[in-house]
């Protein structure tokens, strides 16, 4: 706690006073352009990833990235989703999953999870997952098994959020685009999914904004 308590002490010395404008006028509102959505994993910071400043981003994080779908009980993703989507008016839905997750490795190997009986709860939002990973990808084992994973997850994900009625609406509308992201803890890289190529893709200046419907019968693997 001492390091967190000086840290603050610097943030007020240093960097709010440097910049005490941007802060008097993020006081006065927020406008985003993009929601955010990744895992709580304490590895990723969005702002750092994305070299963005204060009230660029809304960001929701939880175990997984997960995104429950529309007909699950009240939660507070939902909440969230429809705040960024209906007041704030984000332009850009980004879920962002990241290389060594633990909640997907829980997802792969649900007797690891003994004692953690919220996150057994909490990874049934993640089930369809859980069944494209037995389903299709029988052949992989160890690392190759959880990157899959990951993004299988990333794209299951994307799809509970258009169940949403504020996110489908807007979808409609064609005033809103999701984009599907993994990021490499160990290189700094970002894969973006591209629904052209049904596969998740350096994101090296390009822009990849995900289809309304995801092409199906395509392993989202890299290379497969």
């Amino acid at each position: 706690m001492q390091k967190l308590v000086q840290g603050i002490h610097q943030f007020q010395r240093n960097a709010f006073r440097s910049r005490k404008d941007l802060f008097e006028r993020l006081a006065q509102g927020q406008s985003p352009e993009a929601l955010f959505i990744t895992c709580s994993d304490s590895r990723i910071n969005p702002n750092l990833l994305t070299q963005t400043e204060p009230g660029e981003l809304f960001i929701l994080r939880n175990a997984g990235n997960i995104i429950p779908p529309h007909g699950a009980p009240a939660n507070g993703e939902h909440a969230t989703i429809e705040f960024a989507v209906v007041s704030l008016g984000v332009t850009d839905i980004i879920v962002c999953g990241h290389s060594h997750c633990g909640a997907l490795t829980g997802l792969l190997d649900p007797a690891s999870l003994g004692e953690l009986p919220a996150m057994s709860a909490w990874l049934t939002h993640a089930e369809a997952t859980a069944r494209i990973m037995r389903e299709n990808y029988p052949h992989l084992e160890g690392e190759p098994l959880l990157t899959a994973t990951i993004e299988e997850n990333v794209l299951v994900q994307l799809e509970n959020l258009r169940t949403l009625p504020s996110v489908a609406n807007r979808l409609a509308s064609g005033d809103l685009l999701l984009h599907g992201w993994v990021y490499q803890i160990d290189t700094g890289e970002v894969f973006a999914y591209d629904a052209a190529e049904g596969q998740f893709v350096s994101l090296s200046g390009a822009w990849f904004p995900v289809s309304p419907q995801r092409r199906q019968g395509k392993s989202a693997r890299i290379g497969s």
